[in-house]
């Protein structure tokens, strides 16, 4: 048999590439002679870097850029083999990881690191880069971002705003020039691995939906609803374009805006941009089965995660899918929909999720022989 791994990681515990490791390990043990391809899944946010280098490719690099307060920190990239591609995790330079809980605060935390990752690998000669933005701790409109890409920013006295542009700060630009940042992405492309629709404004936009979560109070959303308002209707009337309305331009806090603006990027669904760029439907060729899976697969995992586009491909080809997870969470029928087989969970009965994260190694591994032993008896029978 020929049996494809498509997992994604199992945050908390184990990297997509240690749940392949798994899988084939427990697969190997009951059928030592199948013939199994390892292609680790992300869908864009934290662990694609190290996905895409398992799946394709390619080496790891590290740059020193500025955290979201202002600090230095190490931000890690990959580069692809084919020598002209970068893929860049927001998280590793502007990620809420990065700020302690008690310093939170959308008004003060800036996308600058972020615009000074993609700088380095735009400057090492890459003209391609695949660009996650999940997890960031910002609700800068990408301001900070742009700055770093060398955007100057005025305020209403035509002085140029020297500080770091942050949630509180973006309110106080009245005019840019992006004369420098033009001719720095100029040729080059920018694929945003996004999984968000929301828009830029409004109930459901960056602010009101997720600023809270990155540390925000009432009187904070407010102002903060109020300067992406401004800093917006400022960016749109000097690029003569809107990005407001573009479905995904509120993610990471206006960061899909901010880098339509001021990057020329491609807002892509996360899932379709790994699959693609791992070649999945070539590689998956011929095969007779394909297991994937994620920490949680619950109601949301058919809406753009790494399980339901794994399905979709798979289905293309008529190739069964098997899904594992930690944990199967509330309605999961419309998976089955879209090309899975079936969903397991790797817990053999009542466990502590402490125990399930430290032990998911070995849980997934027994999981894997249990289905192989069921997929035996119809084996054996033809």
């Amino acid at each position: 048999m020929k049996i494809v791994l498509a997992p994604d990681s199992f945050k908390g515990s184990l990297s997509a590439s240690g749940v392949c490791d798994a899988m084939a390990k427990g697969i190997l043990a009951i059928l030592p002679d199948s013939e199994i391809e390892r292609l680790p899944m992300a869908d864009g946010g934290e662990g694609t870097v190290r996905t895409l280098i398992d799946s394709v490719g390619g080496t790891l690099d590290r740059v020193s850029v500025t955290d979201p307060l202002g600090e230095s920190v190490t931000a890690e990239y990959g580069l692809l083999k084919d020598g002209e591609t970068a893929v860049i995790e927001m998280a590793s330079a502007s990620g809420l990881s990065l700020v302690p809980e008690e310093k939170r605060n959308p008004m003060k935390t800036t996308t600058y690191g972020t615009g000074e990752l993609i700088r380095a690998v735009l400057e090492k000669g890459c003209r391609k880069i695949i660009l996650g933005i999940g997890g960031s701790a910002t609700t800068d409109c990408g301001t900070g971002m742009a700055q770093a890409l060398g955007v100057r920013f005025f305020n209403a006295n035509g002085y140029e705003i020297s500080d770091l542009l942050c949630g509180e700060l973006m309110g106080q630009i009245e005019d840019m020039d992006c004369t420098e940042a033009n001719e720095i992405v100029k040729g080059c492309e920018i694929a945003v691995a996004c999984d968000v629709r929301n828009p830029l404004l409004g109930e459901k936009g960056a602010v009101r939906v997720y600023s809270r979560q990155k540390g925000a109070d009432d009187q904070q959303i407010e102002t903060l609803e109020k300067n992406m308002h401004h800093v917006i209707g400022v960016i749109e009337k000097k690029m003569n374009r809107s990005f407001r309305d573009i479905p995904g331009a509120g993610a990471a806090g206006g960061m899909g805006a901010g880098l339509m603006a001021f990057a020329r990027a491609r807002l892509v669904p996360g899932v379709e941009l790994i699959l693609k760029t791992c070649r999945f439907a070539e590689r998956i060729q011929h095969a007779d089965l394909i297991f994937t899976g994620e920490g949680q697969i619950d109601f949301q995992t058919a809406f753009g995660k790494t399980v339901s586009g794994v399905a979709k491909e798979a289905r293309k080809q008529a190739i069964p899918v098997i899904a594992i997870a930690g944990s199967i969470v509330g309605n999961i029928d419309p998976l089955y929909d879209l090309g899975i087989s079936s969903v397991f969970s790797i817990c053999p009965g009542p466990i502590a999720l402490k125990t399930a994260e430290d032990r998911a190694a070995s849980l997934i591994e027994d999981c894997m022989k249990r289905i192989i032993r069921i997929l035996l008896i119809d084996l054996k029978r033809n």
